[in-house]
């Protein structure tokens, strides 16, 4: 299926919690037209250019629900709900 404008796919609600400085602050939510998780952080990137990078490294990934790993090819289901979570550091 196409990504891009002309979809007509539901588009994926995701929401970025916590603050990931210096690309966000606070708890930040969009929707985006996408089908795999390649497609989500390429999108995240155009929006907050260096976002991806620190989501595949300091971040966990829950898709409706169910905390994954980040894994490109992996499909997003249309209308689905993905979390980016801040990963905590044990001192």
């Amino acid at each position: 299926m196409p990504e891009g404008p002309t979809s007509t796919r539901a588009p994926v609600k995701v929401t970025l919690t916590g603050a990931f400085e210096p690309f966000t602050r606070a708890p930040e939510s969009f929707e985006v037209d996408v089908t795999n998780v390649r497609g989500l952080l390429r999108a995240i990137d155009q929006r907050y250019p260096g976002l991806a990078d620190v989501l595949e490294q300091d971040s966990a990934v829950a898709i409706d629900g169910v905390i994954q790993e980040i894994v490109y090819t992996h499909r997003l289901p249309a209308g689905c709900e993905v979390f980016f979570i801040a990963r905590l550091e044990s001192g």
